[in-house]
């Protein structure tokens, strides 16, 4: 998937009010630009960092420029989390999702449960339909580990247990880690960070709820989903 382009390379000065970033162009303007990231971002917002731009000269935008990567030395990490659902969807379209291409129909935000809307409802004839919630994912703090989440997310706990109700209807649930970042070759919960979250992970997987994780190839230009990450146990730590 080619993203919006012009792109620009810069250094981050600092993000603030979540949805902003200061940015120090190569060529030395300073711009603001939108961060499309409501999470923590934690080891991808220090001053200095090379990051990645789009600019948009559409006139009704509020801001021209988006951020969309971080260059570490170990690669590109994507930080915009509208991404991931197109890059499945994407992925879908070309089959490219191994457990997921017997279904033939699919569709994008769908209303269930309580109060919940799932990102894509797959189906097929003769086959039970399937929730597919995607998550984004580029925190590591290990090396070519990937954790989730990197906060505290009691939304994504409370989706588990819809989506576990799902199967108890007869359907079939999954849910699909997207780490946009291509040094990770591994996966796990980040139980340290978010207690609840992992509980509820273990619950729904006892329930029938599928888990996937697939990784990224990034360049400043363009982000495709990958391969498929194993899990593993989440790392003890105080």
């Amino acid at each position: 998937m080619l993203l919006p382009q012009p792109v620009a390379r810069g250094y981050l000065i600092k993000r603030y009010k979540r949805f902003l970033a200061d940015i120090e162009l190569d060529d030395g303007q300073v711009v603001t630009a939108h961060c499309a990231n409501t999470g923590s971002m934690a080891g991808l917002t220090e001053p200095g960092l090379p990051v990645y731009l789009s600019y948009s000269s559409n006139p009704k935008r509020k801001l021209a420029w988006s951020w969309q990567s971080v260059e570490l030395e170990s690669g590109l990490v994507g930080i915009n989390t509208a991404q991931p659902n197109r890059l499945v969807a994407e992925a879908l379209a070309a089959k490219a999702i191994a457990p997921l291409t017997a279904y033939t129909n699919v569709r994008p935000e769908v209303k269930y449960g309580e109060k919940s809307r799932i990102d894509f409802l797959l189906s097929a004839e003769g086959m039970p339909e399937c929730y597919l919630e995607v998550k984004n994912v580029h925190f590591s703090r290990e090396r070519g580990l990937a954790e989730f989440p990197d906060s505290v997310t009691a939304r994504g706990a409370r989706h588990l247990d819809e989506m576990a109700r799902m199967v108890e209807q007869g359907k079939r649930s999954v849910t699909l880690y997207v780490v946009q970042r291509s040094d990770c070759t591994r996966f796990a919960f980040a139980a340290d960070l978010d207690r609840t979250y992992a509980k509820a992970q273990e619950k729904a997987r006892s329930r029938g709820v599928e888990f996937l994780a697939y990784s990224c190839q990034i360049s400043p230009a363009e982000i495709s989903l990958a391969g498929p990450l194993p899990f593993v146990s989440s790392p003890k730590r105080n």
